[in-house]
């Protein structure tokens, strides 16, 4: 009786360990495009903006304020710790600042130069000079350009729900 106890116990170990099946992420990728790569959910249908319009979009933004929306654009640079933030280029050499919803997923780190599709809410914010000398140290900079960061500044943002990344 006491074998029989010891080997329902590792049955029921051996059992219960094994990896649970997510059918969404399944169909997902059953469905997903031989031209691009996918992080986060899936991007869903409707109008896409371009960078010029986002730009549009964001000058009518106040402080506190969201737009959920989809845009493309090209990424500036990403971070080299996770891959964790990405900057996606606007006219004007400007620059959004991407994050991810969450901190749910992470984008590749060599995606630099690429376009990507990008779901989600944009905003303004704050963002403090702390925070900017840590995303500053994130992106590689020098130690002597990050010391040259100071006082907060107002930046447009973006909360990803879903990237696509194009070749």
């Amino acid at each position: 009786m006491k074998y029989f106890n010891v080997f329902l116990v590792i049955l029921c170990l051996a059992t219960g360990c094994r990896e649970a099946k997510n059918p969404s992420v399944e169909v997902a990728d059953e469905v997903e495009e031989k031209d691009h790569a996918s992080a986060g959910a899936p991007i869903s249908e409707g109008e896409v903006l371009g960078q010029s319009e986002m730009a549009v979009a964001y000058a009518e933004l106040n402080p506190g304020d969201t737009l959920k929306t989809r845009f493309e654009g090209q990424v500036l640079e990403v971070c080299q710790n996770k891959g964790c933030w990405m900057r996606v280029a606007l006219p004007e050499e400007q620059s959004v600042m991407v994050r991810f919803k969450d901190y749910g997923f992470f984008v590749p780190k060599d995606i630099a130069g690429r376009k990507v599709l990008i779901e989600g809410k944009a905003f303004v914010s704050e963002v403090s000079e702390e925070e900017r000398r840590h995303l500053a140290e994130d992106a590689g900079q020098p130690d002597s350009l990050v010391a040259k960061i100071t006082g907060p500044q107002t930046q447009v943002g973006f909360e990803a729900s879903g990237v696509r990344i194009f070749p």
